[in-house]
C-alpha cells in the first residue's frame, strides 16, 4: 500500500529506446566520403576554379550585420558594364551575374569593378578547338602554364575594425552636414523643374 504524497508508481520499462536512439557512428565515413567527392568535383572542373563561379562582396543586411562582408550571389549589370565584360559572356568565363541586385554605393561599385578587372587579368580561357583559337583565347603556352585554383580566386578584403585616432582637419571642420542635404535634397527635388526650363530657354533660342 502507498504511505504518503508520494509520486504513484508509473513506470515504462519496455520503450525499446536503442531502437529510435539517435546515433553518430557514421560520421568518420561521411567525412571521408565528403573528401572524395570534393576531390572528384575538382577532377570534373577542372581546370576551373574548385570554388565555383566568380562572386562579388556585398554587404550584409540590417544595421546589426551590414558593416561585414560576404560573397553575393552575383556581379550586377553596372559592374560588368564599367569592367567592360558583356553580361552574356561573363557566365561563359565562370562570372556569376545577378541582374536583380542594385549598387547603393560608390564604394561598393568601385570594389566589385577592381576585382572584376583583377579576375579578367588573371583569366585563362582555353579554346575549343587548339588548331584554330579564337580572338580573347590564350595561346598553347598559357593553356600547359595553367593551373587549377584551389581556393578563392579573388579574396574578400579584410576590413579593420580599428579605427585610430587622428586630428580633425579645417576641412571637416567647415564642413556644413545639414546644409549640403539640405541643397542635395533640392537638387533632386526640382531636378526636373529645372531640365524643362533648359529645354524651353534651348527652344526660344533657336526660334
Amino acid at each position: 500500500m502507498v504511505k504518503h504524497n508520494n509520486v504513484i508508481p508509473n513506470g515504462h520499462f519496455k520503450k525499446h529506446w536503442e531502437r529510435r536512439v539517435k546515433t553518430w557512428f557514421n560520421q568518420p565515413a561521411r567525412k571521408l566520403r565528403r573528401r572524395e567527392d570534393r576531390v572528384k568535383k575538382a577532377l570534373r572542373v577542372a581546370p576551373r576554379p574548385v570554388a565555383g563561379s566568380f562572386r562579388p562582396v556585398v554587404h550584409s543586411p540590417t544595421a546589426r550585420y551590414g558593416a561585414k562582408v560576404r560573397s553575393g550571389r552575383g556581379f550586377t549589370l553596372e559592374e560588368l558594364k564599367e569592367a567592360g565584360i558583356n553580361r552574356k559572356d561573363a557566365k561563359t568565363v565562370g562570372i556569376a551575374v545577378d541582374h536583380r541586385r542594385h549598387n547603393n554605393s560608390e564604394e561598393s561599385l568601385k570594389l566589385n569593378v577592381q576585382r572584376l578587372k583583377e579576375y579578367k587579368s588573371r583569366l585563362v580561357v582555353f579554346p575549343r578547338n587548339a588548331k584554330k583559337p579564337k580572338a580573347g583565347d590564350a595561346t598553347a603556352t598559357e593553356t600547359a602554364a595553367a593551373k587549377q585554383i584551389k581556393g578563392a580566386v579573388v579574396p574578400l578584403p579584410k576590413a579593420s575594425s580599428r579605427v585610430r585616432s587622428r586630428a580633425i582637419t579645417q576641412a571637416e571642420r567647415d564642413f556644413k552636414a545639414v546644409r549640403t542635404l539640405q541643397a542635395a535634397r533640392t537638387a533632386a527635388r526640382i531636378e526636373g523643374v529645372r531640365q524643362k526650363m533648359a529645354r524651353e530657354k534651348a527652344a526660344a533660342a533657336e526660334n
